[in-house]
């Protein structure tokens, strides 16, 4: 059926009140054509007279036999149909929306119908993911028939409203498998639009919840359980990314595969505080001595592109830098190897310009957490006291998020700020299209796409700096250290050539503090009480420094230990309790605090006497909130970067006490920290002071420390 050849010139017009009178005068010529009266309705509704419109067919309705309405029913369902399209493609939204919003009400478990409702109400931007439940799409979806629903459509209708984080949204993506006719295409784009919801918008938990649905499909996917592995581990569902690791681990097949897995276990495990479990810690060390045996020169397809995850570990479960570097080193090479192939990466044509002809030096900082984040409060410092004059500053952001802290301290410093898409290759190819001279790196391997960007190696120098030990990639130059934070012989086993700033390798010239809001009292802990206090993460847990920490508290008479961090409470919680009742500690002298925001986190520091450190892997930014503050510090020092942190940060505050050189020394430290208060004052009062002088406090001294290197190294690469 059709219109009229007659109406079609006024329907091209979008004349439709002339539309009208044409189908009123055509009905008292013809009035038997019960199409007519479809027509005529029609006319009323893209006039947006829509009481008209249903008075019109439920007159010609209620005259007609059972049968007749089922016949009249499909033919007005198929006029409706082919204008509601007709519409769509010329743009005209509204009108589609109406025409269809009518055919529901005429016939409502048409599927397509409602989908393609969906579509138009996202266009509209009035979409609600209500609609889904309240217009019966995800029940209509259940009792379809796969050949009754459009399947491009759903694919289509599927990648507008995934980026919608509610839970109807997560039903309907579910009562969409049985109807999915391509597989491929609905994991790769429902694989897309989690990525984006978890890097952009900080939904790791949402984003695994709708790429779940793609182990329907294809249920031995690797790539798809280490991704859903990453958001779980990402939303801190420990887990859930527990039992992603095992599955991943048991349809591994080669050494390599295995490593990957074992790393998964591992991380899932210590993230949130299990360190019972040393079975997984144990058979890691097999897997790294049988992998360093084989020394294969090709990965899997997908290891290609994550490998060098398995590093991560590295630093929180032993301080043996001298042998482990060794097998970091080869997993670097083996994937930067990979990796190059895979991306097709051209030999390197980047020329050796002229130093004179380089004025001012480009360079690019690419990071994902130039934000409230750790590195995000350090960093912040040198993009404000750079040189403007010789340094032309540009920030890759690594499909991030962005807030107050990135709009104030990094776009409003920076000559350009990007925030690129998780594409490695495209990132590379904007920054060596930029001409960027020195890249430095803020991530290391603590984000994947950030160290694949740099295995392609964009820019002529490149450095890491701050965001985690060196990666040991060939492609990276140098590792930003100064004369603490590695021991003198660290050249010996480092891949990058090490550059010791003369200072400190970072400095900052304070933190915003909130009000405090935690109390004593809260804590029903005694005023002359000697409260110690450790603030790090599951992942800094080692149970043979929790067991020092409970000898300082046994020997430390009317003492409380606090502890905070982002992990699995209940874990941490079973891990301090046992220890302590081993060690012959009440675990009612332990308190467990809950996340306070960053600014009220640092005011509450100041209810802790002593702060014990972690190792061997010691606290970052913690501590340097924690000297902020004034307030005493026991850390162990190591041979690792990872266990050097709090060694480089005291010194360069002026502060030697609680620097411990062994277990002996962390626990007499401790102790001697805890039971003399003359000494914590006197420690307080330096820390104090020491913000008008220390290098630790300086962050322009710092700032012209950087810079220098920089020229330096762009000296020694045109030389």
């Amino acid at each position: 059926m059709s219109w009229h050849p007659e109406a079609k010139q006024y329907l091209s017009e979008n004349n439709y009140s002339s539309l009208q009178q044409f189908y009123e005068q055509l009905i008292d010529t013809e009035p038997e054509n019960p199409s007519h009266y479809w027509y005529l309705g029609l006319s009323y509704l893209l006039n947006e007279q829509e009481e008209d419109a249903q008075t019109t067919w439920l007159l010609v309705m209620s005259q007609g036999e059972e049968e007749d309405i089922q016949q009249w029913t499909s033919q007005l369902v198929e006029i409706l149909e082919t204008e509601a399209q007709r519409q769509q493609h010329l743009g005209n939204y509204p009108l589609s929306w109406l025409i269809r919003a009518h055919l529901r009400e005429i016939d409502p478990n048409l599927i397509n119908n409602l989908l393609t409702l969906i579509l138009l109400e996202i266009q509209l931007n009035t979409f609600k993911p209500s609609s889904l439940e309240d217009w019966g799409v995800i029940e209509g979806l259940k009792e379809s028939s796969p050949d009754s629903v459009d399947s491009n459509l759903l694919l289509e209708v599927l990648a507008k409203v995934l980026p919608f984080p509610y839970h109807q949204v997560v039903s309907f993506v579910e009562s969409s498998l049985p109807h999915i006719a391509d597989p491929e295409t609905f994991i790769k784009r429902v694989w897309t639009i989690a990525s984006q919801m978890s890097n952009r918008h900080n939904q790791p938990l949402y984003a695994a919840e709708i790429l779940k649905y793609g182990l329907h499909f294809q249920p031995n996917n690797l790539q798809l359980l280490q991704n859903l592995f990453s958001f779980y581990s990402q939303g801190r569902d420990n887990l859930k990314s527990l039992e992603m690791a095992h599955r991943f681990y048991e349809l591994s097949e080669t050494t390599a595969l295995k490593l990957y897995g074992n790393y998964m276990i591992i991380t899932s495990l210590i993230k949130g505080g299990n360190w019972t479990d040393l079975e997984p810690i144990k058979h890691r060390n097999q897997l790294l001595e049988q992998f360093s045996q084989e020394n294969p020169t090709t990965l899997d397809p997908f290891l290609s592109s994550c490998f060098l995850d398995v590093n991560f570990l590295i630093p929180y479960l032993e301080d043996n830098p001298a042998q482990n570097t060794r097998i970091k080193n080869q997993i670097a090479q083996l994937f930067q190897t990979n990796w190059q192939t895979l991306s097709q990466k051209p030999s390197s044509s980047i020329p050796r310009l002229i130093q004179s002809s380089i004025k001012p030096l480009k360079i690019g900082y690419i990071a994902h957490t130039l934000r409230r984040h750790s590195i995000g409060w350090l960093t912040r410092w040198l993009f404000h006291y750079y040189n403007r004059k010789a340094f032309e500053i540009i920030i890759y952001l690594v499909n991030q998020p962005e807030d107050e802290l990135t709009h104030k301290w990094f776009r409003a410093n920076a000559n350009q700020v990007y925030n690129l898409s998780d594409s490695p290759k495209t990132i590379a190819k904007k920054i060596e299209g930029d001409g960027i001279n020195i890249l430095v790196d803020l991530d290391s391997i603590t984000n994947s796409t950030t160290y694949k960007v740099m295995a392609l190696k964009p820019a002529p120098i490149q450095v890491t700096w701050l965001g985690f030990d060196g990666s040991g990639l060939p492609a990276i130059d140098y590792y930003i250290a100064d004369r603490y934070v590695l021991p003198e012989n660290a050249q010996d086993y480092y891949q990058e050539k090490i550059w010791r700033l003369p200072h400190c390798y970072m400095a900052v010239d304070g933190f915003e503090t909130g009000v405090p809001t935690l109390r004593r009292e809260d804590l029903n802990i005694a005023n002359d009480a000697i409260i110690y206090l450790s603030t790090q993460t599951g992942f800094k847990r080692h149970p043979d420094t929790i067991r020092l920490q409970m000898k300082i508290l046994k020997e430390v008479p009317n003492s409380y230990f606090l502890i905070q961090g982002l992990t699995d409470e209940e874990k941490i919680q079973q891990l301090f309790t046992e220890i302590a009742q081993q060690e012959g500690v009440n675990p009612n002298r332990l308190r467990f605090l809950p996340y306070y925001p960053t600014e009220t986190y640092r005011a509450n520091l100041t209810i802790a006497d002593v702060v014990l450190d972690t190792y061997p892997f010691n606290g970052g930014t913690t501590t340097l909130d924690i000297l902020w503050q004034g307030i005493p510090v026991v850390t162990r020092v190591g041979q690792q970067w990872a266990s050097r942190n709090g060694y480089t940060l005291l010194i360069n505050a002026g502060i030697t006490e609680g620097i411990a050189w062994n277990d002996e020394d962390y626990i007499k430290w401790g102790i001697q920290l805890g039971t003399d208060e003359k000494l914590r004052q006197q420690i307080n009062w330096k820390l104090r002071n020491s913000r008008k002088t220390a290098p630790l406090w300086n962050a322009k001294q710092f700032t012209q420390d950087m810079e220098e290197a920089y020229q330096q190294m762009w000296a020694n690469f045109n030389f």
